[in-house]
């Protein structure tokens, strides 16, 4: 679990990171991350997108557990980037299928495409 600090649930946050962050894909999801160079340094704030393209809700939550624990093994290099981050991870339907070693590669690969661009 994230912890609160950690969680972005505001829809306006949402919606900006989504809209104005780098984006990079792969086969099983999508990562958009934005960064507020301006603002003073804090937590990174992540937030995850399952739709019901991906399964029924047994799927879906087993997907969002699995990408909520993989991203916490990431958040020290997200909070390393100066000022404050927010990423959005999206599943894609393939995440569903995919085992949690093909999530996390797909995962880190994608994380340091964007944060590098």
């Amino acid at each position: 679990m994230l912890s609160a600090g950690h969680r972005l649930t505001d829809s306006a946050a949402f919606r900006r990171t989504v809209r104005s962050g780098r984006r990079a894909g792969s086969s099983t999801l999508v990562v958009h991350l934005w960064v507020d160079g301006q603002a003073a340094p804090g937590p990174a704030q992540v937030g995850f997108t399952v739709s019901k393209a991906v399964g029924n809700a047994a799927t879906r939550n087993r997907v969002k557990r699995r990408l909520r624990h993989l991203t916490r093994e990431h958040l020290p290099s997200l909070e390393e980037l100066p000022g404050r981050a927010a990423l959005v991870v999206r599943a894609l339907p393939a995440s569903a299928e995919a085992s949690y070693a093909a999530l996390g590669a797909d995962l880190g690969r994608t994380l340091e495409r964007v944060s590098t661009a």
